[in-house]
């Protein structure tokens, strides 16, 4: 199989794994079904988002790096750790796995009932009115974050998340530990930031769930696929500028390896 192909579908199972245990955690175990007294609350839904990358970064990590989210992709890439040729393959893997993972949640929770404001009175599942775990900012922020704040957000979280995946894809970085590190990180960043936008930090999530939402997750969606890449660029640039002499690593685009952050190390 082509090395382009395999990335492409590994790329596709790691996302579709995020999504299903992320998100999917948060629409099928936060209150519209469980009832508000039995919801995992915020604690849940980001040790789910954190445990879901762990483990598709355990699963494909050795094939594409389980990269799972176009703005690590783009940050890895402006600094020399992904091949220009692979780009297509990462970002469409991720967009389709995505997809398909917010589809099966979808199916699964327009299978049965909701929970009512009152939490005896049973309704049909709409992705619309629950929001599908979409993110948002003004009145469809958790906390009615305003615009400009959920912007520097996702910037500065997404530009963290980058430097540490950088940071543990360096050569003296036991290839064993990497997948927990960051799966940690993305559960820390969860736990600060639902409340702001619902988490973002990923452009590919972002879009699986909006599709699904239908209306106004996808009129502001713009701000969760550009940002979420600039803080990726900034994350990965300030590693770049700071890293020790000792992992310096070539910026020939020849010698970058594919499997950068969780599978074998450059």
């Amino acid at each position: 199989m082509n090395d382009g192909v395999r990335i492409g579908i590994a790329e596709a199972i790691g996302t579709m794994i995020l999504v299903v245990g992320g998100p999917g955690t948060a629409i099928l175990a936060t209150g519209h079904f469980t009832g508000s007294m039995t919801t995992v609350g915020i604690l849940g839904v980001a040790l789910a988002f954190g445990l879901s990358l762990l483990v598709a970064a355990y699963a494909i990590g050795s094939i594409s790096g389980c990269h799972v989210n176009p703005a690590v992709t783009v940050g890895l890439w402006v600094i020399g750790k992904t091949k220009t040729k692979d780009l297509p393959f990462y970002v469409v893997g991720q967009v389709v796995g995505g997809i398909f993972g917010a589809l099966v949640i979808y199916i699964i929770a327009s299978a049965t009932r909701v929970h009512s404001a009152t939490a005896t009175n049973l309704g049909t599942f709409s992705a619309k009115s629950t929001g599908f775990a979409s993110n948002g900012y003004g009145v469809h922020s958790p906390g009615g974050f305003p615009l400009a704040v959920v912007i520097l957000a996702e910037i500065f979280f997404t530009a963290i998340f980058v430097f540490i995946i950088a940071s543990t894809s360096r050569k003296s970085m036991p290839v064993g530990q990497t997948g927990l590190t960051v799966g940690l990180t993305l559960a820390v960043i969860h736990l600060i930031s639902i409340p702001i936008d619902n988490t973002s930090v990923n452009p590919a999530r972002s879009l699986s769930t909006a599709i699904f939402q239908g209306s106004w997750a996808l009129s502001q969606l713009w701000v969760f696929l550009v940002f979420p890449i600039v803080g990726g660029i900034l994350g990965a640039g300030i590693w770049r500028a700071v890293r020790p002499a000792s992992d310096e690593e070539s910026e020939s685009e020849s010698e970058a390896v594919a499997p950068a952050p969780f599978g074998r190390h450059e």
